[in-house]
């Protein structure tokens, strides 16, 4: 049987996928407030999961206790658990949940700034009727951002592998836009601008996460010094592939040391043994999991070691038992 945060983390994972789903459909005309809907709905799921593996995996550490008022109406002593409409428990909201999870520095304040944001766009269902006009870009790259921070979490929670997602959101440059002298805004899209801005203008010192992420597509045929040559495969005919450095650095976000650590949280029989090794020997030769780079950049005096790919796990699943 399941435990509750991991059925938890798959509810989450699934909310995750069909936010994507829609925002990259081609003609969906509620885009943007489905969208945040469903992150929304991940976003809480995950802080739920994380809530409840804290606590000994009990639901009822997510009940909301409430003080039972006496007879003359005053506030009493007894405590009891709050109910809904319905007569189920009141859980605690996405907000108490990531307040506390920032208090101990387990969530960044920046995530939850950018969900902040999406809540905004929830609650206010603001809609946005022309399409082309900077609230479709603003909202991508609120977007953007939420899925990004929402992966980096889940990573470092869970070690949850997002290898077999295609979590990307497509880009508005792909569709070149109306030219506009200027635009009108009413008063609650004036009211969220504004709100926006104030987020952003706060100072953050964590550069894993992000209130939103600019967008810029450009196409070219480029062979730039600064791109890093990629080669696989066994085929006479090979493609060059190059990416930046911090392309690398998103491909392959783990260090020897972040792998083993992880290794650790995700199964309950990892050691770092010969055999071990061995696996990881035979890993490295494949670019899909591993990548040798060096440790400074442009020094050529630099050290070389390798950095691995979340795509690995789909490899080290076959050899270790997940928790």
């Amino acid at each position: 049987m399941k435990s509750r945060a991991k059925e938890l983390l798959e509810r989450s994972l699934a909310a995750i996928v069909a936010a994507l789903e829609i925002f990259n459909k081609p003609n969906f005309k509620y885009r943007e407030d489905t969208f945040a809907i469903l992150v929304i709905n991940a976003w809480e799921l995950l802080l739920k999961s994380k809530w409840i593996s804290d606590n000994g995996n009990k639901l009822s550490s997510l009940y909301v206790i409430e003080n039972v008022k006496n007879k003359d109406g005053a506030v009493g002593k007894k405590k009891r658990v709050k109910k809904t409409r319905s007569g189920n428990p009141f859980t605690h909201s996405l907000d108490y949940l990531g307040k506390k999870l920032v208090a101990t520095k387990q969530l960044s304040q920046i995530a939850l700034d950018n969900i902040n944001v999406l809540l905004e766009i929830r609650d206010s269902a603001i809609h946005f009727y022309n399409t082309e006009n900077i609230f479709s870009i603003r909202l991508q790259e609120i977007g953007a951002a939420a899925i990004h921070n929402y992966t980096t979490t889940a990573q470092q929670w869970f070690c949850a592998d997002f290898s077999k997602y295609n979590l990307y959101i497509l880009p508005l440059g792909f569709i070149q836009p109306k030219q506009h002298t200027g635009i009108i805004l009413n008063r609650e899209e004036k009211r969220f601008l504004n709100f926006l801005d104030s987020i952003e203008k706060k100072e953050h010192s964590d550069e894993r996460y992000s209130i939103s992420i600019s967008i810029d597509v450009s196409f070219s045929k480029s062979k730039a010094d600064d791109a890093l040559k990629m080669r696989k495969g066994d085929s006479p005919i090979v493609v060059d592939i190059r990416l930046t450095e911090e392309q690398l650095k998103d491909k392959y976000p783990m260090s020897y040391k972040d792998l083993t650590n992880a290794c650790r949280i995700r199964y309950v029989n990892f050691k770092q043994t010969p055999d071990f090794y061995d696996i990881l020997k035979e890993l490295k030769m494949d670019t899909t999991y591993s990548y040798e780079r060096e440790l400074h950049p442009g020094n050529p005096k630099s050290a070389k070691t390798n950095f691995y790919s979340t795509a690995i796990w789909n490899r080290l699943d076959r050899h270790y038992t997940k928790k």
